[in-house]
C-alpha cells in the first residue's frame, strides 16, 4: 500500500497540475495522500514538521535568486532593453535567419539573468512580426522561443545564473561554472541541433506559410514608437551579471576569510557551500542598479516595475518549494527505501547514470526543472555525492549533469512553462508541442546522454 500510495499521488500531481490545479493545494495534499496510504504516519506531524520545515528551508536559501532574478527581468523588459536586443539580433541576422534570430534573442537574455517568462513576453511580438515576414510556419515559433530558453542557457552553458544552475552547487560544493567544457559541449549541441531542426521543418512545411491567426494579447508588450535604448546599453546589464558571477567566482570569494560561517549563527557552514550563491546575489543586484541608471528616463513607473518583479517572484518560488515539500514527504516514507535502491541500483558503478534518471524522472512527474532536480538532490543528493567521491568521480561533473537532467522530461506537455508560451503565442499542444518536444525533451536528452558517456570515460 506504501508503494501504491506513492505512485498514485505522483500519476494525480500529475494529471491534476496538467488540468490546471495549482501545486501550492496539490503538493500538501497528495503527500498526505501517500502518508495515509502508507498507514501508522503522524499526519499532522509529517505537514508542519516535515513538508513545511522542508519548503520552509528552500525559501530561505533560494529565495533572493528567485526575488532579484525576477526584478532583474522586469526592469529589462519595462525599459526596453530586452527588446532592443532581440531586435538588434533579428536585423543582423535577417529576415531569412529568422529561426536562429529567434533562438539567440532568447539565448542572450536568457544567459544574462532575464526569466524565461519575461523572455517569452519580450520576444514573442518581434518574433512572430519576423516570422510572418519571412512567411515560416507561427506554429514553429513556440519551439523556437522553448530551444532559446529552456535550455542551453539554462542547464548547458557555464556560468548562466538560471536557478537550475544554482541548485546542486550546495551539495557538491561547486560553483555555476562547473564542468565548463562538459557544458559547452552539451549547449551546442542543443543549440545547433535544435536551430537545425527547426529550420528543417520551416523548409518542408512548402506553400503552409506563416498561416491565419488571430492576434493575442502579448501581441505588443511596449508601443511601436517606443524610446529603446542603444543595444551597447541594453546589452550592458546583461554583460555585467555574467562578468561579476565570474569574477565573483573565481577570483574574489576565493580569496576570502570566512571562519565565522562555522559559528551556528550562521548556519555552521563553509564558504564554498555559499560562494555560490553569493556570487548570483551580488551580481544580479549590482546589474539591476545599473539597468536602472541607464534606462532612468524610460521607465513609465519605477516603483511599479520593480514591485511587479517582486510580486511575480513571489508564486514560482512558492510553486517550487512547494514540490520540495511533496518530495520530503515521499521521501521520508518507509516504501521510498525500495524506490531510492532501485534508483541506485540502476546503473551499478555509476551514480552520474542514476542521477540522471532520478532527476529527469522526478523533474518530468513534477513538470518542473527545479522542482524535479530539489526533490532527487534533497532526498538523494548526500548518496549521489558520497557514492562519486567515493569512486573518485569529479564534483563539478556530477553538477552539470544535474542540472543537464532537470532539462530533460521537465518540458512534457504539463510543464508550466509550456503551458505559459503556448497561451502567450496563441496556439495549442495540437498545432506546436511535437516541435517543443523534439527540441527542448529529445535534443538535450541526447546531449545528456553524451556528456555522461564522455565524462565517464575521461
Amino acid at each position: 500500500m506504501g508503494l501504491l500510495g506513492i505512485f498514485l499521488s505522483l500519476i494525480l500531481l500529475m494529471y491534476l497540475a496538467y488540468r490546471g490545479i495549482n501545486v501550492l493545494i496539490l503538493a500538501p495534499a497528495l503527500s498526505l495522500l501517500a502518508v495515509v496510504m502508507s498507514g501508522g504516519l503522524p499526519i499532522l506531524a509529517t505537514y508542519t514538521q516535515v513538508f513545511m520545515g522542508s519548503l520552509g528551508g528552500y525559501v530561505i536559501t533560494y529565495f533572493p535568486l528567485f526575488l532579484l532574478g525576477a526584478i532583474f527581468g522586469k526592469v529589462m523588459a519595462d525599459s526596453g532593453a530586452a527588446r532592443a536586443i532581440a531586435e538588434w539580433i533579428v536585423d543582423r541576422l535577417g529576415a531569412d535567419r529568422a529561426v536562429l534570430a529567434v533562438v539567440l534573442s532568447c539565448g542572450v537574455l536568457t544567459y544574462g539573468g532575464v526569466s524565461l517568462f519575461v523572455v517569452a513576453f519580450a520576444v514573442y511580438p518581434i518574433a512572430n512580426a519576423l516570422f510572418r515576414r519571412a512567411d515560416i510556419p507561427k506554429r514553429l515559433l513556440p519551439a523556437a522561443i522553448a530551444l532559446g530558453s529552456f535550455t542551453f542557457t539554462m542547464t548547458a552553458f557555464p556560468g548562466t545564473p538560471a536557478i537550475q544552475n544554482a541548485i546542486p552547487m550546495p551539495f557538491f560544493g561547486t560553483n555555476v561554472f562547473a564542468a565548463p567544457l562538459f557544458g559547452l559541449l552539451a549547449g551546442v549541441m542543443m543549440l545547433a541541433g535544435g536551430t537545425m531542426w527547426l529550420n528543417r521543418r520551416a523548409r518542408s512545411a512548402g506553400a503552409e506559410g506563416y498561416g491565419d491567426h488571430s492576434a493575442t494579447a502579448a501581441d505588443a508588450t511596449l508601443p511601436e514608437d517606443a524610446d529603446l535604448p542603444p543595444f551597447a546599453l541594453a546589452v550592458l546589464p546583461v554583460v555585467s551579471v555574467i562578468v561579476l558571477n565570474a569574477v565573483l567566482t573565481w577570483f574574489v570569494f576565493p580569496t576570502m576569510t570566512a571562519d565565522y560561517l562555522a559559528q551556528p549563527e550562521y548556519g555552521e557552514t563553509d564558504l564554498s557551500a555559499v560562494a555560490g550563491i553569493w556570487a548570483i546575489i551580488v551580481s544580479l543586484v549590482v546589474s539591476i542598479l545599473l539597468a536602472i541608471g541607464l534606462n532612468w528616463r524610460r521607465f513609465t513607473d519605477l516603483r511599479e516595475s520593480v514591485n511587479a518583479g517582486t510580486m511575480g517572484s513571489l508564486l514560482p518560488i512558492f510553486n517550487t518549494a512547494s514540490e520540495v515539500g511533496y518530495g520530503a514527504v515521499i521521501a521520508s516514507l518507509p516504501a521510498f527505501a525500495l524506490i531510492r535502491d532501485v534508483v541506485l541500483g540502476l546503473f551499478p558503478g555509476n551514480p552520474v547514470a542514476s542521477l540522471a534518471v532520478a532527476v529527469n524522472v522526478l523533474a518530468g512527474i513534477t513538470g518542473s526543472a527545479s522542482g524535479g532536480m530539489s526533490i532527487a538532490l534533497n532526498t538523494l543528493g548526500e548518496q549521489f555525492a558520497a557514492l562519486g567521491q567515493a569512486q573518485g568521480i569529479s564534483m563539478e561533473l556530477m553538477h552539470r549533469v544535474t542540472a543537464l537532467s532537470s532539462g530533460g522530461f521537465d518540458a512534457l506537455p504539463h510543464n508550466g512553462a509550456v503551458i505559459t508560451l503556448l497561451a502567450i503565442t496563441g496556439l495549442t499542444h495540437k498545432k506546436s508541442y511535437a516541435d517543443i518536444f523534439f527540441v527542448a525533451v529529445a535534443i538535450p536528452l541526447l546531449a545528456l546522454i553524451t556528456v555522461i558517456v564522455l565524462g565517464t570515460i575521461f
